[in-house]
């Protein structure tokens, strides 16, 4: 090899040991990402559940007003 050609090699080197240090950290980057957006998934997910349970609770209060008004408007 000479001199010349072991230098362009080199170079060659350095520029894709560069590219791969750059998709490591576009990794990373992709992995905290996602990890952060699991995360708020779970937190929508459980105050979705939360959300749907008072409304299924305040529902079945609404139609228990309801039923109390109709047997108070038949007993009068």
């Amino acid at each position: 090899m000479t001199d010349e050609t072991s230098a362009m090699f080199e170079h060659e080197l350095k520029r894709l040991e560069k590219r791969v240090d750059a998709l490591v950290k576009v990794c990373d980057q992709l992995k905290d990402e996602n990890r952060s957006l699991r995360q708020r998934q779970d937190t929508l997910t459980n105050e979705r559940a939360s959300l749907l349970q008072k409304n299924e609770e305040v529902r079945a209060r609404v139609e228990a007003m309801i039923g109390r008004l109709k047997s108070m408007e038949q007993g009068s």
